[in-house]
């Protein structure tokens, strides 16, 4: 009985001591970090970078987990990807976006299908959605949208907060189909809502006219992949016309491919001139230089050349603007220009995800940031409402005015 009790005595200590172990585990395995809770996750034990604390993040997903109410449970994978998007939106940089599946599929489609929309090109300033410039002969050129017009709902969703692409998606879609955008025009003080029919966009590229006096006008409506061989056509008329003054009309002009704008700029500059740089967080920068075309004899070998630029004028049009203007090779006349020197590329992050990331900003060549700064003009000219209302452009004559004194 003596060796019995014994082997009861020693099989009861064996299970207090497992007992408190197994409590002390417990106790301890419900005090590890927070991150460690995170069980069903995968692909979390990317190191931390130095002095960054992420307890807030863990600390703040399992109280969600653990307490947030609802019927239909949580998708973590959608919470994932909230994350991501919080994290790009944090940078403060409208063109930077972190595309979930469904979304980076319908941008690719985008990128690679037809245009249909209402036509206007689109930025954020000063945290609102503005119109940089109605495309011309759109359903927004038509609707009377002016750049500098603030878009604040856009159907029935408020813009705060939304980042250019964001709202772009929204107001593209099926020609046919209809979106309700809600305008607040600079010189109004009250919004006003305008229905406008989506349809088939055909972007224009550029037009020529000859005025009086031996003035020709290049307008050039974007930057596409084509518009280099248009400009050189349009060069190539305007100096078989005999006329020695140019005005080059860039207003409401988005922008678009740089090698196109780096090709125009190389018609006024000698080779190996800079017409652009592009720089890097890391201080590094790439330069792009003229291909010297040069056949008006730099500098300006009896050209007399205006550059017309507004608050519409933006990114490539800054570029090809901003150097002829250092060169002294042309005089802007118009507003300051939209300031979207910044360059973006597309990196894919999964398979089916993607991210938009600004990762240059574009310097004028004597190092002016076009982002921060936009371009000021050497002759300021204003255009009101009044202006339009009544066919009158008070730019386009300060141009001319300034061409008849040289």
């Amino acid at each position: 009985m003596s060796g019995k009790k014994k082997i009861i005595s020693i099989i009861a200590a064996l299970l207090i001591f497992i007992g408190i172990f197994g409590t002390g585990a417990l106790f301890g395995y419900s005090q590890r970090p927070a991150v460690e809770k995170a069980l069903s996750l995968f692909n979390k034990e990317t190191p931390k970078p130095p002095q960054v604390d992420f307890l807030p993040f863990w600390v703040s997903w399992n109280t969600i987990k653990s307490k947030y109410a609802t019927s239909d449970g949580l998708d973590d994978q959608k919470m994932v990807w909230g994350a991501i998007q919080g994290l790009v939106r944090s940078l403060g940089d409208p063109y930077s976006t972190f595309f979930p599946p469904q979304e980076s599929k319908e941008f690719q489609e985008e990128m690679q299908g037809d245009f249909e929309g209402v036509g206007m090109e689109i930025g954020v300033r000063n945290d609102v959605v503005t119109v940089i410039s109605p495309l011309k002969g759109t359903p927004a050129f038509r609707a009377g949208i002016r750049t500098g017009d603030k878009i604040l709902k856009i159907d029935d969703k408020m813009t705060t907060d939304m980042t250019a692409e964001q709202a772009s998606r929204l107001i593209r879609g099926k020609g046919g189909t209809s979106v309700k955008l809600t305008i607040l025009s600079k010189d109004e003080e009250k919004s006003r809502e305008i229905v406008l029919v989506r349809e088939k966009i055909q972007i224009p590229t550029i037009d020529t006219e000859k005025k009086e006096n031996g003035i020709f006008v290049i307008k050039l409506y974007n930057f596409s992949a084509n518009s280099a061989n248009s400009f050189r056509d349009s060069l190539r008329e305007f100096i078989n016309s005999g006329n020695d003054k140019l005005i080059l009309d860039l207003r409401n002009n988005p922008g678009g491919y740089l090698e196109s704008a780096v090709d125009m700029a190389s018609w006024f500059l000698p080779v190996g001139k800079v017409v652009a740089r592009e720089k890097f967080s890391s201080g590094e920068e790439t330069i792009f230089r003229s291909r010297g075309y040069d056949v008006f004899n730099s500098p300006a070998g009896g050209l007399n050349f205006v550059i017309l630029v507004n608050e519409g004028s933006a990114s490539a049009s800054e570029i090809l603007a901003g150097a002829l203007q250092e060169y002294h090779i042309a005089k802007l006349v118009g507003q300051k220009t939209f300031g979207k020197g910044s360059v973006q590329e597309l990196i894919q992050i999964t398979p089916d995800t993607s991210l938009k990331l600004t990762i240059a900003r574009w310097l004028t060549p004597n190092g002016r940031s076009i982002s921060e700064q936009g371009l000021e003009p050497d002759v300021k000219a204003e255009i009101t409402k009044k202006d339009i209302e009544a066919s009158r452009d008070p730019q386009m004559d300060k141009a001319i005015e300034i061409l008849n004194k040289l």
